[in-house]
C-alpha cells in the first residue's frame, strides 16, 4: 500500500474516531470501559488511540437463558472464544434464522426480573422490545436511557420522539413497527454497554427476531451495527448500504440521539430509511406479517 493510501486511511479512521466520540456524547457518556480500561469519549489530540480487539479477546454470549443468579453471587468470568468463532453462540454462523416457535412472551417470560449482569444493580425495570408482534420492520438501538428506565419502554425519550417522526415520514405509525434494544438494562450514566453486558443480554434480542421474523432490521448506530452485524466497521462506511444478518435485510443507520446533536446527518438518514420503505413497498408481506 501507497504512502498516499495509508494516509487516507488514517484520516478516515480519525474522522470515523471523532463521530463516535460525539456520538457517545449526545447520549451523555461520561467514560467508555473497554477491556477493563477507562478512555474518555473526547480525548485530547494527543491522545494515543486504543488498539482494536483482536479476535481471541471478543467476548462470547452464554447459551440463552442461563439460570438467574443472585446479587450477592458474583458474575461468571467473561468466556473468550477460539480464533474465528462466532459471536453469536447459538445462532448458526450462515445461513438464515429459522422461525421459532418461542413467543415474545415466551422470551419475556425467561428474562424475567434479570440480574445476569451488574447493571440489574442500578436499572429501575427491564426495558423489552415494543411494538407489533407480527412486525415487517424492526429498530434495533443500543440500550435504554433515563427516561426508558422509568417508563419500561423504548425509544420514548428526545430521541425516540425523532423516531417516532422518521417511523411516520415512511408512511408507517410507531404500533406497526418493533423497537428494541442489544440491551434492556440501563448502563450508568447511559455509558456504552460492554462487551459482556451486551455478549450476555444480546441472545434474547435473538431470539425475539427468530420469533417474529421481520423482514427488515434498521439497526441504529455503531452498538448496534457491531452487536448484530459482528462488524469493526463504523456506521459511516457501512451506512445506506442493505447488509445481511443470517438472511434477513439490515439497514445501518445514525442513532436518533446522534441526529439530535447534528442535525445535517438528518438528510442521510431520510435516504437510508427511503430505501427501506421502497425496498418493503415493492415486496409483499410474508404469510402471517403485517
Amino acid at each position: 500500500m501507497s504512502a498516499k493510501a495509508i494516509a487516507v486511511e488514517v484520516l478516515e479512521l480519525l474522522e470515523e474516531s471523532r463521530e463516535h466520540a460525539r456520538y457517545l456524547g449526545e447520549l451523555g457518556v461520561d467514560v467508555i470501559a473497554l477491556n477493563d480500561q477507562v478512555e474518555s469519549p473526547n480525548p485530547s489530540p494527543s491522545a494515543s488511540v486504543a488498539p482494536a480487539p483482536t479476535e481471541s479477546s471478543q467476548e462470547v454470549p452464554p447459551r440463552v437463558g442461563p439460570p438467574t443468579r443472585s446479587l450477592s453471587q458474583p458474575a461468571a468470568p467473561p468466556q473468550h472464544p477460539a480464533p474465528g468463532a462466532s459471536l453469536f453462540g447459538d445462532f448458526p454462523s450462515s445461513g438464515t434464522v429459522l422461525k421459532s416457535n418461542e413467543t415474545m412472551e415466551d422470551i419475556w417470560r425467561d428474562i424475567g426480573d434479570c440480574t445476569r449482569c451488574g447493571l440489574c444493580e442500578g436499572r429501575t425495570q427491564v426495558v423489552n422490545t415494543h411494538g407489533n408482534h407480527k412486525a415487517r420492520l424492526m429498530f434495533v438501538g443500543e440500550a435504554p436511557g433515563a427516561d426508558e428506565d422509568a417508563q419500561g419502554k423504548p425509544f420514548v425519550g428526545r430521541a425516540g420522539q425523532l423516531l417516532t417522526k422518521i417511523i411516520e415520514a415512511i408512511g408507517l405509525k410507531r404500533e406497526e413497527v418493533l423497537i428494541g434494544n442489544v440491551n434492556r438494562c440501563r448502563p450508568p450514566g447511559n455509558r456504552q454497554p460492554t462487551l459482556e453486558e451486551a455478549a450476555i443480554c444480546r441472545p434474547f434480542l435473538f431470539r425475539e427476531i427468530a420469533a417474529v421474523q421481520p423482514e427488515v432490521i434498521v439497526v441504529m448506530g455503531n452498538t448496534a451495527v457491531r452487536n448484530l452485524l459482528e462488524t469493526r466497521e463504523g456506521i459511516t462506511r457501512i451506512r445506506g448500504k442493505f447488509q445481511d444478518f443470517r438472511g434477513i435485510k439490515v439497514m445501518p443507520t445514525f442513532h436518533p440521539a446522534y441526529l439530535l446533536r447534528d442535525p445535517s446527518k438528518k438528510r442521510e438518514t431520510w435516504e437510508d430509511l427511503k430505501q427501506v420503505r421502497d425496498y418493503l413497498d415493492g415486496v409483499p408481506p410474508k404469510a402471517g406479517q403485517s
